[in-house]
């Protein structure tokens, strides 16, 4: 839709506003590192949703030696061998770095950390620059007024689906769609009209006869 907006009438797209569901990586790279669209989206991370555990926020990942560091100490590699050749990059997208067993065995914080598994795993995926972006921007007041206008757009196609019963189509091809839309539209916009256009029932005067 963006590429298709930008050939036919050339309008550029500076921020991107959508829901968690296009937070994956795959897609914040194409925004961040291909379109040089600015990410107002939710990065969608699984690692945050085991409760009273540390998750990946809580490890300092070391860009330069390609390493985490756990909160006690220790560093997570993605291998503990020298190889002569570069590994390939998983087909999934998502690097494993782990902690030794020696070291999560003896750790006082393993109850904490990875109480079920002999050594703590984290994932990492090869886009997560652009997620650390996405991130960057959800910490700005400009993401919350996003957020906010997102909000608006929705309550609309809510309001058609839940009240107005748009919840499908009954028109066929694009042409019958758009009349169904258009008539939708205008049935919102003339409730919208009537409620700040109304000023209630005429005031009644009483007169009294001199």
């Amino acid at each position: 839709m963006i590429e298709r907006v930008k050939d036919r009438f050339g309008l550029e797209t500076k921020k991107l506003i959508g829901d968690t569901a296009y937070g994956t990586a795959g897609f914040l790279n194409w925004m961040v590192n291909e379109a040089n669209i600015e990410p107002h989206v939710p990065a969608w991370d699984k690692s945050a949703e085991t409760p009273r555990q540390f998750h990946r926020a809580d490890f300092d990942y070391d860009e330069e030696n390609d390493h985490y560091t756990c909160p006690n100490g220790k560093e997570l590699l993605q291998s503990r061998r020298n190889y002569k050749v570069p590994r390939p990059v998983p087909k999934n997208g998502f690097l494993k770095y782990r902690a030794s067993k020696m070291d999560c065995g003896s750790c006082p914080l393993k109850e904490q950390c990875c109480p079920n598994a002999a050594a703590k795993i984290l994932v990492r995926s090869v886009y997560e620059s652009a997620r650390d972006v996405a991130r960057e921007v959800s910490k700005t007041p400009a993401y919350r007024t996003t957020r906010r206008q997102r909000k608006q757009v929705e309550m609309l196609f809510a309001h058609m689906k839940r009240i107005l019963k748009m919840d499908r189509l009954r028109l066929r091809g694009l042409s019958g769609a758009r009349d169904e839309f258009l008539l939708t539209a205008t049935a919102q916009n003339l409730r919208r009209i009537a409620r700040y256009l109304g000023t209630g029932p005429p005031e009644i005067r009483q007169v009294v006869p001199t």
